[in-house]
């Protein structure tokens, strides 16, 4: 299943009294594994950038200058997510301000129902634990010692593995046969098994003269025992 990732800066919280979009990253998953496709770009606001907002992804106005707006990136974004799921931490915010562009150029909006909120998922999967991406990545043990200031494309390429964790992980028979085969490749470029199995000699299973005398003697003390009720005679 082909499913989008993604995350986006802004200029600040609230679409509707004129902040913008200035970053959207989106990484490809095809069953919940990142294949390597991502989708990248800065996008200029046309307005100016708050220092609030700033101090969170260090965009500055100058710099977006630089880059296109967003009628002109619109088409290449929305080819790219088509309408795969869109797996996105705190989904109402992203969408939110995907769609308040959409609707400025007055192009048909993204349907919530196709966003996947990883936010939700966490909380119900650790109830009364912090949800926020940073605290995910410790809690799933992944490195995000490079994310200094949010950054969409970081962003979204550490929320695919949190995704992936919150799925359930990767399948341990999967690294199992992997660990496996790896064995055994390297077994046969040395000419050396790569396990070393002990053989060990059949154990008989028939009870000895001995072992069946011993048994007939203890029958020999029980007191009417059940299977012989009803008058039926001990086999010899």
């Amino acid at each position: 299943m082909r499913e989008i990732v993604l995350d986006t800066e802004t200029t600040g919280l609230d679409p509707i009294n004129g902040d913008r979009l200035v970053e959207i990253g989106c990484v490809e998953v095809f069953n919940h594994i990142a294949t390597g496709e991502t989708y990248h770009q800065y996008v200029n606001p046309q307005r100016d950038m708050p220092a609030g907002a700033f101090a969170v992804h260090g965009l500055s106005e100058e710099f977006l200058s630089g880059y296109p707006v967003f009628r002109d990136v619109a088409d290449a974004f929305l080819d790219f997510i088509g309408d795969a799921p869109l797996v996105i931490h705190n989904a109402a915010f992203d969408m939110g301000f995907i769609n308040a562009e959409l609707r400025r150029l007055k192009r048909r909006e993204v349907p919530m129902t196709q966003s996947v909120d990883t936010v939700k998922m966490a909380r119900r999967k650790f109830p009364g634990a912090p949800a926020s991406l940073d605290a995910l990545c410790r809690r799933f043990n992944i490195d995000n010692s490079s994310r200094t200031y949010h950054g969409a494309l970081l962003d979204a390429e550490l929320l695919a593995e949190v995704y992936l964790e919150l799925r359930g992980g990767r399948q341990p028979g999967l690294s199992l046969a992997a660990a496996e085969a790896a064995g055994k490749s390297a077994g046969a470029d040395d000419g050396a098994p790569s396990l070393s199995v002990e053989i060990r000699p059949p154990r008989p299973h028939v009870a000895t003269a001995e072992e069946l005398a011993s048994h007939e003697a203890f029958i020999a003390t029980l007191k009417e025992p059940m299977w012989l009720a009803g008058g039926e005679t001990k086999a010899s």
